[in-house]
């Protein structure tokens, strides 16, 4: 036996990932963070729910940054005139990236919210099934054709027939 099969029948694979597990809880939270926030985006039907899941979302890419950048005995990578480079630096660039990236985070927040303030003074809830309805029902949002059903809508808002004529079902083919 070969390859994964004969890491997997040694047990060393089971073994493997319970050390990670037990020895890198930050990769364990970021697993945790990232199935949470992506659950609370897909399953939630409030508004406000899918940007909390969303910025669970972030948090978790950002730990994974700032834990993937870490270097066990690094240090600031400043180095004085004269001095001979022996020693392990950190670099700087991802928590650099992250700090950006918490600011971005931050304003797509603020706007996200203020979209829902605008949804809910309008509207009245932030649920997206009731709003899809509200909409539907104002005209915002087309009916959603029948499976099997060929007329489609056009732009005008006129119905066509999939493109065959109203005399017998020829086209000019």
């Amino acid at each position: 036996m070969t390859g994964v099969g004969a890491v997997l029948a040694s047990g060393t694979a089971a073994t493997s990932a319970l050390k990670v597990v037990t020895t890198r809880h930050a990769y364990v939270a970021f697993a945790l963070l990232l199935c949470v926030g992506l659950y609370m985006m897909i399953a939630n039907p409030h508004l406000v729910k899918k940007i909390i899941g969303l910025n669970l979302f972030q948090t978790a890419i950002f730990l994974l940054f700032i834990t993937s950048a870490y270097v066990d005995g690094g240090a600031i990578p400043i180095v004085p005139s004269g001095a001979a480079e022996t020693e392990t630096f950190v670099s700087p660039l991802p928590q650099v990236i992250v700090l950006t990236a918490i600011v971005v985070g931050v304003s797509l927040t603020a706007v996200g919210l203020a979209l829902c303030i605008r949804i809910y003074d309008e509207y009245g809830t932030l649920r997206t099934d009731t709003l899809r309805e509200l909409l539907r029902d104002e005209g915002s949002i087309p009916e959603r054709a029948q499976f099997g059903d060929e007329t489609t809508a056009t732009d005008d808002g006129a119905a066509t027939d999939g493109g065959v004529a109203a005399t017998g079902g020829e086209t000019d083919d």
